[in-house]
């Protein structure tokens, strides 16, 4: 049974509350044993909140986890004791990073398979001095990974970003030979991750209808064409580039495994359309496993009782089916 370590994200926001709901549902330990990296009063908050049946049980090592479902494994990261709820504040961002920080230890030296992450607050990591605009970029700093890419999973979509956290003006001039060519690379990767050996991997074009030719840019005639030659000769699969607003009826017809999209939004608008409570983040290219639900923080409903833990739910099954 795989072991896989949750971090309690940002404790203002609703990671508390989604954690000890999916802990309390029998299916998630048939998949995995779940170790929660997290503060005690944090965790006792959130159980009281819910009115929940579980208890604590502090472990100091993962092999101590016992996988009663009365009881949540969890692992002291220390503080904070009357934290501020439902905004950002830097004592917040800094509980996250040392969950993060521990979780991400353990994954390292094979202490867990994997690791899901709860929502985070970009603006509590710049409270707290922190440069990070997310957990992708964190993560890739604390494993020393160089090629990275946001994979996003829900329902019958799956997608991975060329650019993640930049404007989108910036995006154009992101849209490089190199750039697509190495997202292609870690396509192939993530559809190994996923278990999908003959992938069909689409690439979706930056401009309306994938440029027509050249009438509407040439962002896919300079760069995203030749970096699709490149990766052919290497022995990636991938077919496009398709115009944006027909590629994803593909793929939710079952046509297509995966698609590249050029900027954070042409992948996400489609997918949280239809999986807007289930789907699920990972970052590719880690040397490690890591998902996280495809939501943020919630302050606006954080510790009312309320927060759905479908997507937190889809994120622990996801970590325990795939492998590097």
């Amino acid at each position: 049974m795989k072991k896989i370590a949750i971090t309690m994200g940002d404790p203002a926001g609703v990671g508390p509350e989604i954690i000890v709901r999916a802990l309390a549902m029998q299916e998630t330990y048939a998949c995995c044993r779940p170790i929660v990296i997290a503060s005690r009063p944090v965790l006792e908050e959130a159980l009281s909140l819910l009115g929940s049946h579980l208890t604590l049980k502090s472990i100091e090592s993962p092999n101590e986890a016992d996988p009663s479902l009365s009881s949540i494994n969890f692992i002291e990261t220390g503080g904070p004791a009357g934290f501020q709820k439902r905004q950002a504040t830097a004592e917040g961002g800094l509980a996250s990073i040392r969950a993060i920080r521990k979780a991400v230890e353990l994954a390292q030296a094979g202490e867990v398979d994997a690791i899901v992450t709860a929502p985070i607050s970009k603006e509590a990591l710049k409270h707290a001095g922190m440069k990070w605009p997310g957990h992708t970029e964190m993560l890739a700093e604390l494993t020393g990974t160089q090629e990275y890419a946001m994979m996003l999973v829900g329902g019958p979509l799956r997608v991975i970003l060329v650019t993640i956290h930049t404007s989108i003006k910036s995006v154009p001039g992101l849209i490089t030979r190199g750039n697509v060519l190495r997202t292609l690379r870690l396509a192939a990767k993530a559809a190994a991750m996923l278990g999908i050996m003959e992938p069909r991997i689409a690439v979706a074009g930056l401009n309306p209808h994938a440029g027509e030719a050249g009438l509407f840019g040439d962002e896919e005639a300079v760069a995203i064409i030749p970096a699709m030659e490149d990766a052919r000769n290497e022995g990636i699969p991938c077919t496009g580039p398709y115009p944006p607003d027909t590629v994803f009826q593909k793929a939710y017809k079952g046509n297509i495994d995966l698609i590249v999209c050029m900027y954070h939004d042409q992948g996400l608008i489609p997918l949280k359309m239809i999986a807007f409570d289930k789907g699920v983040n990972v970052t590719v290219g880690l040397p490690i496993i890591r998902t996280s639900p495809d939501h943020g923080t919630a302050y606006d409903i954080a510790w009312k009782g309320v927060a759905d833990p479908s997507s937190m739910m889809e994120a622990i099954r996801l970590a325990a089916g795939l492998r590097l």
